[in-house]
């Protein structure tokens, strides 16, 4: 009997071909500089007739920005004719401009860019003698000193008489002492709505009171204030109750102290005799 053939096995090589890295796609480069007319205008609004800052480096008027990258100070030149706002990238002859603000505004078109990157981003009077307009910016702040003010308003509105005295004294002083309780009422709002940080400020700070509770306690005779105005005492018998500390208000000084455990007794004493 014939044996049958043994049958081949047959084995398929499999070879992993490499797929080719895929080239990442080009990354956009955002724009640094918007190219656009601005607006520059004074600080504290202010609008005189011409106003020059300056536009080159001088002995009297430094012109310099600090380059990080370089660790260098950098000399700058407003050059009409230039490309760069930095002197040492100012090649050949240049033909100086000047920088003038008129009735408080410098117009600066888009085509200007070497004036509107040395307003903008270089010159050290900016946000300090001038500020680039953005009109989102200006209403944004607008719309804060608006809900200040309504903040600052409704809190006066509603205030108590001492505390209210207490805020209206540090703006207008001993013209408190002769104010009808109408007329400090007017006065608080006023101040509340002329500026409403600064009542906001003087509502929250718990010294305000106890300074004006120091005042009041001079004025009625209770205590005395040393002419030198560097310490306090009862006016009975002179004996003194503490040192002002060297370069500090006597009132705040004395707001401080009673706060203290020897000054919240004798605070308790002085507003026994106030009430």
């Amino acid at each position: 009997m014939a044996k049958k053939a043994k049958k081949e096995e047959v084995v398929e090589e499999v070879v992993a071909v490499a797929t080719p890295p895929q080239p990442e796609p080009p990354k956009v480069k955002k724009p640094t500089w918007e190219v656009k007319d601005r607006v520059y205008i004074l600080e504290r609004g202010e609008e005189p007739l011409t106003y020059t800052i300056p536009s080159k480096h001088t002995r009297r008027h430094p012109l310099l920005w600090f380059d990080e990258k370089q660790q260098k100070q950098r000399e700058l030149r407003y050059a009409t004719n230039m490309t760069s706002p930095f002197v040492d990238e100012q090649k050949g002859e240049v033909t100086l401009g000047h920088i003038t603000f008129r009735n408080g505004v410098l117009n600066v078109p888009k085509e200007n860019i070497i004036l509107q990157k040395l307003l903008s981003l270089y010159h050290p009077f900016v946000n300090k003698k001038y500020s680039e307009f953005i009109a989102a910016q200006e209403a944004e702040d607008e719309l804060d000193v608006m809900e200040w003010e309504i903040e600052a308003l409704n809190l006066a509105r509603h205030m108590e008489i001492e505390m209210a005295e207490a805020i209206v004294r540090v703006e207008y002083g001993t013209k408190v002492n002769s104010l009808s309780s109408k007329e400090l009422r007017r006065d608080l709002l006023k101040l509340a709505k002329r500026n409403p940080r600064l009542f906001l400020s003087l509502a929250a700070d718990e010294n305000v009171q106890l300074r004006n509770f120091s005042i009041n306690a001079v004025e009625h005779g209770i205590l005395r204030l040393s002419n030198d105005q560097r310490s306090i005492h009862w006016a009975s018998n002179d004996r003194k109750i503490m040192t002002v500390p060297f370069d500090e208000n006597p009132y705040s000084a004395l707001a401080a102290w009673f706060k203290t455990d020897e000054g919240v007794e004798v605070y308790k004493s002085i507003n026994k005799r106030l009430n």
